[in-house]
């Protein structure tokens, strides 16, 4: 179609995280894969996809009907709460051991939790209120904040630390 945007569509590349998120899990569960690995991008992936989200998404989503405000707010402070467990997990020295699955499922309860109550309150309602062109427009400022967060290292201990604690 003429004047059709080939931009992401921010609902779409925030599911396409989510998805990676889940496999990620998957990855530190098992025993036959590079559990250290995984942890080190889920870190990243992580930090820099809340920090993208609360840069350039959740404020912009806040002025659409159907775009619950509350849901929006509840979603930044998962994304703490998950930050929080992610912390937990990265502290852990002894991959494999019972503190690493204690704290891994910790870390999978709460970002599970997330990803399904934003994809059914917050991503719907942006899929319905958020016409296409604006949606291209935050996929585009999500990815740009997501790859410079990713640059700067944003999954290290101490740069979740920070995020932590502030």
């Amino acid at each position: 179609m003429a004047g059709e945007s080939t931009d992401p569509d921010v609902v779409a590349v925030i599911l396409k995280d989510h998805r990676t998120m889940e496999e990620l899990f998957r990855r530190m569960r098992s025993v036959e894969a590079d559990r250290a690995g995984a942890r080190e991008k889920f870190a990243a992936l992580l930090i820099a996809h809340g920090e993208a989200e609360e840069a350039e998404v959740y404020g912009a989503l806040k002025r659409f009907r159907d775009v619950d405000n509350e849901e929006v707010e509840h979603g930044e402070e998962e994304h703490a709460e998950g930050n929080k467990a992610l912390l937990a997990l990265l502290e852990v020295d002894e991959i494999g051991s019972e503190e690493w699955d204690t704290r891994l499922e910790a870390l999978v309860k709460a970002v599970s939790h997330h990803l399904d109550e934003e994809e059914r309150t917050i991503l719907n309602g942006a899929r319905e209120s958020v016409p296409d062109e604006r949606r291209a427009e935050l996929g585009t400022a999500f990815l740009r904040e997501r790859e410079k967060q990713l640059a700067s290292d944003c999954g290290r201990i101490e740069s979740v630390r920070k995020i932590v604690g502030r």
